[in-house]
């Protein structure tokens, strides 16, 4: 796979005139239009030091992960994971991650699982915006795409931050090069599936966090699987279900788990959803401790899915890509080894189907 390589001082003359003509463009959107990966916006910007290369503790096994072992010192801030389709913004301290190996997860109101065999770059940046200076700590992938960040609040101690970052600068780093983003794999064809050991082993599952492990053991795509497992499992839901799902769980004040990711880092959100707004494509949340920004447009699928477990079965509401990829779910709020609510799988089960 040949690497991309970019040359950052015409990449940064070049975003110096695109903002000049819209200087409010969000980074991944100035990315996009000047035809390169996000990361590497950050990446000219070490020329002028309003961007510094970070690197992780020496031996971590996490490598770039050990990176958020510090940040719970320095008090609230907001974490952000995104994908292409949907942004998960949460308020809150950074518990110190309980890492096995390069897999991790951090548990409390910022809740996080982490998968950092994909962290590939890591910079703390500073930028200049309308309500004035901005820093941040953000992680790439190799491709260059975001995997999280986290940016500092009016209650973050701001010296405890800078001094976590700075301790980890990496000066000599050697200019960032990007691979290709990977083409996704072929599975195999529906009649390649054997559907009633599918069906066998999801009703076997104790637990929701089986589901992974059973669609491997059976070689069978998650999009695919919820096709061919019939309705006592899955079945598909109008894509305005998503905005129903958030406007019902709003009004009848029932308490939900908000997941979003990507390949490096899952974000969840446990708790209420109050204030409900769409905006063109957009569905939003806008609380004052968690924000969701979800294009209604980007849903080809959505999915009502059945996973049982030893506390009995639990419902979610699943959003899928054109590319099969499932990029945001809902559950009701739920403690380990309780059983389901049974508001959520009232509301879960009204949404509309197709």
């Amino acid at each position: 796979m040949t690497a991309i390589e970019i040359d950052f001082a015409d990449l940064a003359e070049r975003e110096r005139n695109l903002r000049a003509k819209k200087d409010r463009l969000r980074m991944r959107d100035a990315a996009e239009a000047l035809a390169v990966p996000e990361a590497a916006l950050l990446e000219a910007r070490r020329a002028d030091g309003s961007a510094l290369r970070l690197k992780g503790p020496d031996g971590h096994d996490a490598g770039l992960g050990g990176l958020l072992d510090g940040l719970g010192a320095a008090g609230e801030v907001m974490a952000l994971t995104r994908n292409a389709h949907c942004v998960h913004e949460k308020h809150g301290t950074y518990a110190k991650p309980e890492w096995y190996g390069a897999m991790g997860q951090t548990l409390g109101e910022i809740d996080l699982r982490l998968f950092c065999r994909s962290w590939a770059y890591a910079y703390a940046l500073t930028e200049e915006t309308e309500a004035g200076e901005r820093r941040s700590l953000q992680i790439f992938n190799p491709s260059g795409e975001a995997i999280h960040k986290t940016y500092p609040t009016a209650g973050t101690d701001k010296a405890a931050w800078s001094a976590i970052l700075d301790a980890a600068r990496d000066d000599v780093a050697p200019a960032a090069t990007y691979e290709p983003t990977p083409a996704a794999k072929e599975g195999r064809s529906d009649g390649e599936v054997d559907v009633a050991a599918l069906r066998k082993a999801w009703s076997e599952m104790t637990h929701s966090h089986d589901f992974f492990m059973m669609l491997r053991d059976q070689n069978v795509g998650r999009a695919q699987a919820l096709r061919l497992a019939g309705s006592e499992f899955a079945w598909r839901l109008d894509p305005a279900a998503a905005q129903a799902a958030l406007e019902a769980a709003s009004v009848e004040s029932v308490p939900i788990m908000v997941f979003v990711g990507n390949p490096g880092c899952m974000q969840i959100h446990s708790g209420p959803v109050e204030v409900i707004k769409p905006m063109g494509p957009w569905i939003n949340v806008l609380d004052a401790r968690f924000n969701l920004h979800l294009r209604t447009d980007r849903i080809a699928e959505a999915w009502a899915v059945v996973k049982p477990s030893t506390g009995g079965v639990v419902h979610s509401v699943e959003l899928y890509a054109e590319d099969g990829s499932c990029f945001c779910q809902f559950f009701g709020e739920r403690p380990p080894g309780e059983a389901e609510r049974d508001d959520w799988r009232t509301l879960a089960s009204a949404l509309p189907r197709l």
